[in-house]
């Protein structure tokens, strides 16, 4: 769109971001307030599921879900490409209650957001510190094998720069050593909703794939783990329609 199109949207933009958010925070403010009196972690997180849907809903941002019935019915580790800070919601919205997040430790510290993540059975992960990272992946590990399912975003990280950038093994560790699947899986169009870099958002149609999963056998996970990392990220790549900003 050329400059005068351009100043005539914003104005637009700008009305729809303030709704948007206006819409955001009350039903923030109403799972902030349910999570606290709800007594059951299966309880809070279909709270929050419905939360997350009905502000795509609100918001004008309707899912299209694809190959769910792919999705194991057992344990399993979701692996997804991670383009907004939308992402989150998209997926609390999209999965069954029974997944927890794989977040950077970093986002337990934000009032309110750190508060909800935790009652929902959110991990917390360390990503400078090794030491620390490695009591991280510990702690996944009993939660996997407690039979709950994960979500990670092994980017660990968006940019502004459309693509997919490199893959971290964190996850790919886990499910090797836990024994449970990796489903690859692809998020489309919360870039354009709601892009790194700028606080406007934009309402339009928001796109989950499921794609098939990755078995695992349990064993010597630092050696099959990159194997299957590579298998997911070029599973996901294929299916993103934006550029590998990792080729080997």
């Amino acid at each position: 769109m050329n400059g005068p199109g351009r100043a005539l949207l914003l104005p637009v933009r700008v009305a729809y971001t303030l709704y948007a958010g206006s819409v955001f925070m009350v039903l923030a403010l109403a799972a902030v307030a349910g999570v606290l009196v709800v007594p059951s972690l299966g309880g809070r997180r279909h709270l929050v599921s419905w939360v997350a849907r009905t502000f795509l809903k609100l918001a004008g941002m309707p899912l299209d879900l694809q190959g769910f019935e792919r999705l194991p019915e057992g344990q399993c580790i979701i692996v997804a490409n991670h383009a907004s800070y939308l992402d989150g919601v998209v997926f609390k919205a999209a999965l069954p209650p029974r997944f927890g997040f794989v977040i950077k430790r970093e986002m337990d510290a934000v009032p309110l957001a750190g508060l909800v993540l935790r009652r929902i059975g959110s991990q917390f992960v360390e990503r400078s510190d090794r030491h620390r990272a490695a009591l991280d992946a510990r702690r996944m590990l009993r939660t996997a094998d407690d039979g709950h399912s994960l979500v990670f975003f092994p980017e660990g990280t968006f940019t502004s720069t459309p693509g997919l950038a490199k893959f971290h093994t964190g996850a790919f560790v886990t499910a090797v050593r836990a024994g449970c699947p990796v489903v690859p899986v692809v998020v489309r169009g919360t870039r354009r909703a709601l892009p790194p870099g700028t606080p406007l958002a934009w309402p339009g149609r928001i796109e989950v794939e499921v794609l098939g999963a990755l078995a695992t056998d349990g064993q010597d996970g630092e050696r099959i783990a990159p194997r299957i990392r590579d298998q997911a990220r070029g599973a996901i790549l294929s299916r993103l329609d934006e550029p590998d900003l990792h080729p080997t």
